[in-house]
């Protein structure tokens, strides 16, 4: 090594022979230094050790200190000895001279710097001394006019003081910066004028006082400068004039041999020649800077030959590298480069010319060839540049799934053919099906830390046919909602135009073979980026094109399957490379200058290595493959616009040799090269493997890719083996596949993206801990670190493949790549975080591997809480002043108690998930933690813990931290609550043996959340004493007090710096009644008389005291808050009679009081507890009572120790009085109650749910306790199933939330945050691990404890992303007005309302036997008289009038015309009932609305098969013309059937309905449903042949369906059921005939499939024939809708065996909790179904003109006169009409169900669907309107909704006490309160004047009684006053 570098000096010192003209007696310059901050580290402390004062990774400049570091004198020396001749020195002007004069100079500083420059001398360096580098004194900043003279002085200054030691000077290193700090008021040029002037003077002060013989002056330019500086004559003295010799700062691309030369060439232009020093030396992409040296310097020296320029010395600090094995001990040598010493051999002018010219591989290779093993590997502790981005990927056809949903079109990898079939038949349809997964997808995401998200569109997705002329909307809003949500998370969005997937349709036209399809993605990309350009800055065109054209096109691996390698290979990838660079180019000129993105090209390539080094043709075969995988893309791109000539090179000779050409390689046009040259902004790098390249043996003309490429591809069996055979672990090619790429293609200029590196695993193995991926990303992450820092590759991301698990091609599902394991067996794709991500999280953390620098960080900010509350020095009142929650709430209505609020919670609202130490943690003995009560609990036999279940191991979290927190993350909560374990902190209980593993756990946990911007919420004591504190009596000992807070001082001491909130204590209620009363939990102590109370008693003294030492010696200077949690359930009393309201109160008061009265109000119990505790007490003769009872000084002490109320709370109770026996004495006897749940209530594992409990018991705690910050730090639900779709969970959550924002925004309660429990299942106390809370499902058969997202994680995170529950634009309420010609309605059917069953000749109906015949009809109602409307037209117009209606929807009875069905007897009696009624409709100028058959078939039709026999279609027929010859005149309006999937499921499935049959369930329904079809078609045909002409109606049919929705939207199986739901109960009817004449495809599919799994020979399912599909096709001239609610629907799979219409479907449904109930257990209100069905409607059928036929909603029990809930779903459902019409649905009319009360078919009369009451028991059958009934007439006067804003409108002032509901909130209207009943303003004006009188009449008895009022009423109001300042009124508002 030393005789290397001694030969390169040899070379540098005589270029004085070369044309060098310096002063003979001095030597050539070769410098080093300065000193840094950095190096001086290294040097004091060079074996890694804490304590040097010089902190690493500090590159400033070292400013001198006394007294030197003592080892810089051999520093020195050893630099000397390495042939260096001078060192550089830069003076501090600041520090120098800190007032800016030289009259008062730092005398010390200055005599710092003279010892410097003297150790240097006597080390035989010269020094090299800049005046100016860093800070300007301030007096110079705000002088600039006086700058240059200042500077003067100090430069004179600078001569005076150094100048006997200092033979060469420099005024400034660096101008750039300089200008800089000058003030900016002045120009650039100004400033740099300023600077020039500032050097001439010094330079003419140095020369004309202090030049000492051949004292040289000079200034350091950057070399980009001196032409620049040149061309103005102010600032030409820079470069010529004012100096000496030239200085400069140079920049060389070691990669670019040329460069160097260039630059230098520059200088020739001044005369005359100038001597030239470079000043600093930086080498930018190069391989290895030692390894290099030699080309470096031959390139100066080709430099100094070719140009004549005159140099002195160079900066060769670069290549300086000191080493040490102490503190007194260096060794400093230049570096080693073999080859130098033969070039040099040759003499300086041969070693220019001979040295051959190497490519770029021959450079990579040379430089890591001779590595040993052990250098190779060395692993680098080091970080990326600030900046480096971090992410992952994925591919829409690897992971979208939806492949035919929503408009997409189909792409080549949806037709997988047979040869290339995936393995495992597997196929792309659903894949991990992150179209329904955005949410879920981005909360990883946000987990994982990426910083960026490579993701591919689907071009199919977007325009289904490849053509960009119609944009799919649906597939343009999924990829908008994905940026989005990624930028909302602060990822970077990479969104890849083609990942492989062509549409379908463009490859029908020849794919990427055909020229066109280059069009066909201009136009496709140009839609994206104007589309999503501006939000996405990232755009990659083609990613991996190589496989694509390899394996699609030339292998035939891959779709769209062709083998073709000599041509079809070429040709597709000639054409994807103008694609890329027409778009590039577009992006350039169109939307790069507003966008500001970057376009670039992701290009795959293995790293090749020669088989054998030693042979010269397998070097070049190796790198001929990289020129034939890479350089085929990257060099038309980054080059020179045409393929490498290697790739040239070796296709012609081959097809020379063959008969004919085996290869076509396409040739560009001149203005093809030029448009690809330079087409992208960054280079995309995919990377996974190395190859072992060789020369391929033998010749062949069969073409392959490797016989093309003349190569055979190698692996070393060493690599080790993935469960991929293609990549083998070789970590170290990545490295140098980078420096190749830097070399070949981006030269420093282009920086590289690394956007795919990853490996797999294989299905069978453990898919959880993927230990070996993680040391796969380990290594190669590390080898990419290598290539950044120790080669200056320019890398700025990492991007690891793959996110999730997918579709990986022909290898299926069978290989992982995913940092993220996708459940494929499970229908909703569950993600599973595997080892690897934790690990890939931690690298982002850390930006690669240097151990993160603990800092103290700020915690996020906890809501403004006021510190300390001012108790109440009253108690509470028996029953407490509270009760008015009682009065407020307990009369609500249903409807409206439940009635869903939309709204959000204040900004600052602290979002938290909630955990405990023992139910989580686990390692319970690890790392020195002492044992628990409940460690010892559970170890314990017979201890009753379920499945004798132990927190031993738990969730692990101890050792799962990472995991914790990912989570954590993805759920987006600003708070997590947790507990500390005291036995881990102190194992013993005591501080005297504190546990600093213990410690730092929590340490790392508290600053992993605040790093995070979570706030910590800790728990002091989770009910998990240490066993040996219960050693000696636990609770009951006095001393815990003191020992609690000894550990509680700790803790604050310790972890209070970063944590602002504290609860001492978690529900001690429990801990004292389970624990020391039922004995249940430890210590086990059953003393339930006694034991909660002394406990009880003893955790209140403890905690005030805990308090008061937070208090006194930490909230000032930490400023946290401290409370305690405390849980109840709200109590809600069976009656309202004062004794069951005070048990009430009473409960809560035992529950909450027992801690919050002392606390919260006035350090004594509640009253209510003392009185009762204490009476009892007495009555069992005791002397005392066994509450026991505090000091006035303990009051004192203990009032006031809160800052903020934490409240955990899940369920309610039904309480009532009770006189309980004496004996024995217990805790709950005391409370004197019975308590219970309601049955109705929704069941979980634990308590039922009754989420309007949680806003009754928020403002029982605001009018007991004030107007406390509340914070809810416990609320959720158990289940038993692990299930992850616990919609029950998202109900609960939904729900209880909720009731938590009604108490916020309606009731004024001053709630500050939510805390769900929990954040993962976890050891749930004695369930142990059957009851699950968490959000996250733990896996605890797995040893990793693998933690998996639940749908209610999402939910929550909704939730929390929304701050609550905002109402959607979607559902805002629309103002508007349906049009001029809109039809309004109402319904009713003749068997519901008509009556007279038996009169005028009727025959019998199938609904007549079936109501007669026992159990069918609720009640036993039947129709025999039901409203009596045969004999009441009169009275069902006046109904009508009063509506305003129209129109009037009526149904014929069957047998009232024909009585036996046929026509042969026509009874006139019963037709002319009907002539009479439509006569009397058009005198009242409404129209009718016929409905030919409505459910009512003719028994005698049953009798022979009904709608199952064939013949019933001729029969319908007869009838129906009958009805068209009799009325057709009068009637324009009429409907065949009526709602035929009831007819056909409900009266032949299920049997629910007449006739009632439902033997056959697989089979009548649909027998029936055929034969309802064909006889609708042939009446319609009849009507359109014989009477439309002359009769001038229209006719169709009326279909009903709900809507349905995906119980889970996420879940592609949930999306497909509900869309099924509504084809088979809609589309059975609808498809044949608005559609195709046949039945829905989905139907005749699974009816089909699930009767040949029977065994059946064909579908059970009738086929039309064609001709019945042609005649039924079209048979409509509207489309009747009946709509009443909407379903959530999942699939659900039937055994094959089951027959049944429910089985075919294969869906069940629920209902969501929060949707209000109905009188009918089918309708829940779900007012956005309605305008969704209609708009699918419009979708399905090409928008059919819509009739609303039936709408409507029931309710159950009184008459309901003031119907609120009627009104609520009229006026909603009514404006999603409105809302549909501006969708453009052609909805023509609406009709309301119904004109009245009315037989319900199976339940009878007790289902009430009228507008108007009528009252069955009185025989006249009055109809009397309900509120809804004016409201629906109001909006018919008004034919819509007018906007308010606009002032009173026309229509409204007919209204008398109209209803005015809030769309927003409620729709009830305006009522006054009225002595507790809710009357409308005319009633409340009535009943106050019968009040005025009544007080009249009694006024005597008043005035006789005012005397002894007065003083009473006095007293109370001089007590109440004191409340006033504390309590808030109670808002009268609610969520009505």
């Amino acid at each position: 090594m030393e005789l290397a570098w001694h030969l390169v000096l040899i070379v540098l010192l005589s270029f004085s022979c070369w044309g060098l003209d310096w002063d003979s007696d001095k030597n050539f310059i070769s410098a080093a230094g300065p000193l840094t901050n950095n190096l001086l580290h290294s040097l004091r402390d060079p074996l890694g050790n804490q304590d040097s004062p010089f902190v690493a990774e500090d590159e400033e400049i070292y400013v001198c200190r006394q007294p030197l570091p003592a080892f810089l004198p051999e520093y020195f020396r050893s630099v000397r000895a390495s042939m260096i001749t001078h060192y550089k020195v830069f003076l501090p002007w600041a520090q120098l001279l800190p007032e800016g004069i030289s009259e008062n100079p730092d005398k010390e500083t200055v005599l710092c710097y003279r010892q410097l420059l003297e150790a240097l001398k006597t080390a035989q360096l010269q020094p090299l001394v800049v005046l100016h580098h860093q800070t300007l004194p301030a007096s110079t900043l705000r002088r600039t006019e006086a700058f240059a003279d200042l500077f003067a002085a100090y430069a004179s200054f600078a001569f005076h003081s150094f100048g006997d030691l200092v033979e060469i000077w420099f005024t400034f290193s660096d101008l750039e910066k300089v200008i800089t700090k000058l003030p900016h008021q002045e120009s650039r040029s100004s400033r740099l004028q300023i600077l020039t002037d500032a050097h001439r003077k010094a330079y003419e002060i140095y020369h004309e006082k202090y030049a000492s013989q051949g004292g040289k002056f000079s200034v350091v330019l950057q070399a980009e400068t001196v032409s620049k500086l040149l061309l103005e004559p102010s600032t030409s003295a820079l470069v010529k004039d004012a100096v000496d010799f030239v200085s400069l700062d140079l920049s060389d691309e070691c990669h670019n041999e040329a460069d160097l030369p260039l630059k230098l060439s520059e200088l020739q232009t001044i005369e005359p020649k100038v001597k030239l020093f470079i000043f600093s030396l930086k080498l930018q992409n190069c391989l290895s800077t030692r390894n290099n040296i030699a080309h470096l310097l031959f390139s100066l020296l080709k430099a100094v030959n070719e140009d004549q320029v005159l140099i002195i010395g160079f900066d060769i600090s670069t290549f300086l590298s000191c080493s040490s094995s102490s503190k007194k001990s260096w060794s400093c040598s230049l570096s080693d480069s073999l080859t130098l010493q033969t070039a040099l051999q040759l003499g300086p002018d041969t070693a220019v010319d001979a040295w051959p010219p190497r490519s770029a591989y021959q450079r990579v290779w040379e430089a890591f060839s001779n590595q040993s093993t052990a250098e190779r590997d060395a692993f680098l502790q080091d970080v990326f540049p600030e900046g480096f981005l971090w992410g992952v990927s994925t591919g829409a056809f690897k992971v979208e799934g939806a492949w035919a949903e929503d408009g997409r079109g189909p792409s080549i990898w949806d037709r997988v053919g047979p040869q290339n079939t995936a393995k495992g038949q597997a196929t792309p349809e659903v894949a991990s099906d992150s179209y329904h997964k955005v949410d879920t997808d981005v909360a990883l995401l946000r987990g994982l830390q990426a910083q960026v998200y490579k993701f591919s569109i689907s071009w199919s997705r977007i325009f289904p046919t490849g053509q960009g002329h119609n944009p799919n909307p649906r597939g343009v809003a999924y990829y908008n909602k994905l940026i989005d949500s990624l930028l909302d998370s602060h990822i970077e969005p990479m969104a890849t135009l083609f990942h492989w997937d062509l549409p379908q349709a463009l490859q029908d036209r020849g794919g990427w073979q055909n020229e066109d399809v280059v069009d066909a993605f201009l136009d496709y990309a140009a839609f994206c980026f104007s589309t999503f350009g501006d939000r996405v800055k990232l755009w990659v065109t083609f990613h991996e094109p190589w496989v694509m054209s390899y394996a699609g096109y030339g292998t035939g691996q891959h779709a769209p399957g062709i083998s073709d390698p000599g041509v079809a290979s070429f040709k597709v990838a000639h054409t994807v490379l103008k694609a890329h660079a027409r778009a590039w180019h577009h992006y350039d000129s169109h939307h790069r200058p507003q966008q500001q993105g970057r376009v670039g090209i992701v290009l795959n390539a293995d790293w090749a290595e020669p088989l054998s080094p030693e042979r010269p043709e397998d070097l070049r075969a190796a790198e001929r493959f990289l020129h034939f995988m890479l350089g085929w893309f990257a060099h038309p791109v980054f080059v020179d616009g045409d393929y490498p000539a290697a790739l040239r090179a070796q296709i012609q000779p081959l097809n020379e040799l063959c008969p004919s050409p085996v290869v076509q390689l396409p040739e560009f046009t001149q203005a093809e090269k030029q448009l690809l040259k330079g087409s992208a902004d960054f280079l995309g790098l995919s990377h996974y493997t190395s190859r072992l390249i060789s020369k391929a043996q033998g010749h062949t003309c069969i073409p392959s890719y490797d016989t093309i490429g003349g190569f055979s591809q190698h692996v070393d069996p060493a690599w080790p083996q993935t469960a991929s055979s293609w990549i083998r672990v070789v970590p170290w090619g990545i490295r140098r596949l980078l420096n190749f790429v830097s070399l070949e293609y981006t030269k420093g200029k282009v920086p590289i993206y690394l956007a795919g590196n990853g490996m797999p695993i294989a299905e069978n193995e453990d898919l959880i801990d993927d230990s070996l991926r993680v040391d796969y990303f380990n290594q190669y992450i590390n080898e990419v670190l290598k290539a950044v820092k120790e080669d200056s590759v320019v890398v700025q991301s990492y991007i690891a493949r793959s996110f999730i698990d997918g579709f990986e091609g022909p290898s299926g599902y069978s290989q992982r790549f995913g940092l993220y394991h996708v459940n494929f067996n499970d229908s909703s794709r569950p993600r599973t975080a595997r080892k690897s991500a934790y690990f890939f999280t931690s690298v982002i953390e850390k930006n690669g591997f240097l151990n993160k620098v603990v800092k103290r960080l700020s915690p996020p900010s906890i809501a403004n809480v006021p510190r300390k509350i001012r108790a109440f020095t009253f108690p509470s009142e028996v029953p407490s002043k509270a009760k008015v929650v009682w009065e407020k709430f307990s009369n609500q209505p249903k409807f409206e108690r439940d009635l869903f609020y939309h709204g959000t919670f204040r900004d600052d609202f602290l979002w938290g998930v909630s955990s405990s130490a023992y139910q989580i943690e686990g390692a319970w003995d690890a790392d020195g933690k002492g044992p628990s009560v409940w460690d010892n609990f559970t170890h314990t036999p017979g201890s009753n813990v379920k499945d004798n279940a132990t927190g031993d191991v738990a969730c692990d979290s101890y050792n799962h931290l990472d995991a914790d927190l990912n989570m954590l993350q993805a759920l987006k909560v600003k708070a997590y609550r947790f507990s500390i374990s005291w036995s881990r902190i102190f194992p013993t209980g005591r501080n005297t043996s504190v546990n600093t593993h213990g410690v730092d756990y929590y340490n790392r946990l508290i600053n992993g959340l605040v790093e995070n911007n979570i706030s910590p919420m800790v728990t002091l004591f989770h009910w998990d004493l240490p066993q040996a504190l219960q050693d000696i009596g636990g609770w009951e000992n006095p001393s815990l007090i003191d020992l609690f807070n000894s550990y509680a001082d700790f803790c604050f001491q310790t972890f209070g710096d970063r944590v602002k909130f504290w609860m001492t204590f978690n529900e001690p209620t429990y801990q004292a009644w389970l624990g020391y009363g039922s004995g249940e939990f430890p210590p086990n102590v059953n003393d339930p008389g006694w034991g909660p109370y002394r406990i009880g008693h003893a955790i209140i003294k403890a905690h005030a005291r805990v308090y008061h030492t937070y208090d006194e010696k930490y909230r000032q200077e930490q400023k946290g808050v401290i409370s305690l949690s405390l849980s109840s359930h709200w109590a809600e009393p069976q009656s309202l009679v004062p004794r069951d309201v005070e048990a009430a109160d009473r409960m809560l008061q035992f529950s909450l009081g027992w801690f919050a009265h002392p606390i919260f109000r006035n350090g004594d119990y509640p009253d209510a507890m003392k009185w009762k505790v204490g009476n009892r007490s007495e009555l069992q003769h005791l002397a005392t009572s066994r509450l026991p009872s505090f000091t006035e000084e303990e009051k004192q002490y203990i009032a006031a120790t809160a800052d903020v109320f934490c409240l955990n709370t899940y369920s309610s109770r039904i309480v009532q009085h009770t006189t309980p026996r004496l004996n024995p004495p217990s805790y709950t006897s005391d409370q004197e109650l019975l308590e219970r749940e309601d049955t109705s209530w929704p069941a979980t594992a634990m308590n039922r749910a009754a989420a309007w409990g949680m806003r009754r018991l928020l403002n029982w705690v605001k009018e007991e306790y004030g107007d406390i910050p509340i914070y809810i730090t416990e609320n959720g639900v158990g289940l038993t199933d692990s299930k992850l779709e616990d919609t029950d969970r998202i109900f609960y959550h939904k729900t209880y939330i909720n009731e938590a924002l009604k108490a916020y925004r309606l009731d004024g309660v001053n709630l500050r945050g939510y805390a769900a429990w929990s954040l993962m299942d976890n050891f749930e106390w004695l369930e142990g691990y059957t009851v699950k809370f968490g959000l996250y499902r733990v896996d605890f058969d797995d040893v990793n404890r693998s933690r998996t997202a639940r749908a209610s994680a999402s939910y929550y995170t909704e939730v929390i992303t929304n701050n609550g529950m905002p109402l959607s634009k979607d559902d805002e309420f629309l103002y508007g007005q349906f049009p001029k010609d809109f039809i309004w309605s109402a319904a009713t059917a003749s068997y519901q309302i008509e009556g007279a069953w038996r009169a005028d000749g009727k025959g019998l109906s199938i609904w007549d036997t079936f109501s007669h015949t026992p159990l069918r009809v609720e009640n036993n109602d039947t129709g025999d008289v039901a409203c009596d409307s045969y004999h009441k037209i009169a009275e069902d117009l006046v109904a009508l009038q009063t509506l305003g209606v129209t129109h009037y929807r009526f149904s014929i009875s069957w047998t009232r015309i024909l009585p036996d069905g046929t026509n042969k007897y026509i009874n006139e009696a019963g037709l002319n009932y009907y002539v009479r009624l439509i006569d009397t409709l058009l005198a009242a100028n409404i129209q009718p609305q016929v409905t030919i058959y409505h459910w009512d078939l003719p028994q005698a039709l049953q009798d022979a098969g009904g709608w199952e026999n064939e013949t019933i279609v001729q029969r319908f027929k007869e009838y129906a013309d009958v009805l068209f010859q009799r009325l057709g005149d009068k009637v324009k309006f009429w409907i065949t059937l009526n709602e035929p999937y009831v007819v056909a499921n409900q009266g032949y499935g299920y049997g629910t309905a007449a006739p009632g049959i439902s033997f056959r369930p697989g089979t009548a329904p649909y027998i029936v449903g055929h034969n309802l079809i064909k006889a609708h078609a042939e009446v319609w045909h009849l009507y359109n042949d014989v009477y439309r002409a002359r009769q001038g109606g229209i006719i169709s049919i009326t279909i009903s369906s709900d809507w349905a929705e995906p119980r889970d939207p996420s879940n592609q199986e949930d999306v497909e059921a509900a869309k099924r739901y509504v084809q088979f109960m809609g589309g059975w009817f609808a498809h044949p005939i608005f559609k195709n004449g046949d039945y829905p495809e989905v139907m005749k599919t699974r009816i089909r499939d699930r009767s040949l799994a029977e065994g059946l020979n064909k579908s059970r399912l009738p086929e039309f024939t064609e001709s019945e599909r042609r005649r039924i096709n079209g048979t409509y001239d509207f489309f009747g809708f009946n709509h009443y609610t909407t379903v959530l629907a999942y699939n659900l799979n039937y055994d094959s065996w089951i027959s049944s219409f429910d089985a075919d479907r294969g869906v069940a449904s629920i209902t969501d909790r929060s949707w209000p109930d109905s009188g009918s257990f089918w309708l829940k209100m779900t007012p956005f179904g309605f305008r969704r069905i209609l708009n699918w409607l419009k979708e399905e059928y090409n928008n059919p003109p819509i009739y609303v036929t039936e709408n409507g909603v029931s309710h159950r029990g009184e008459a309901y006169l003031n119907d609120t809930a009627r009104i609520y779903y009229l006026r909603s459902y009514i404006n999603e009409a409105l809302k549909a019409m501006q969708d453009k649905v052609d909805l023509r009319g609406y009709t309301v169900w119904t004109l009245m009360d009315n037989f319900e078919w199976a339940t009878g009369f007790s289902d009430k669907f009228g507008l108007h009451f009528v009252n069955y028991t009185d025989p006249a059958l009055p109809r009397i309107p309900r509120e809804s009934a004016k409201v629906y007439a109001s909006i018919i006067r008004c034919s819509g909704f007018p906007d308010p804003a606009a002032g009173p409108h026309p229509c409204l002032q007919q209204e008398d006490a109209e209803p005015t509901a809030s769309p927003t909130a409620s729709p009830v209207r305006q009522n006054i309160q009225f002595l507790g009943l809710r009357l409308g303003t005319t009633e409340a004006q009535r009943a106050l004047n019968v009040l005025f009188a009544l007080m009249l009449f009694g006024f005597c008895g008043v005035a006789l009684l005012s005397y002894k009022y007065y003083k009473s009423s006095k007293q109370k109001r001089s007590k109440q006053k004191h409340t006033q300042p504390g309590e808030e009124q109670l808002s009268h508002s609610s969520s009505f």
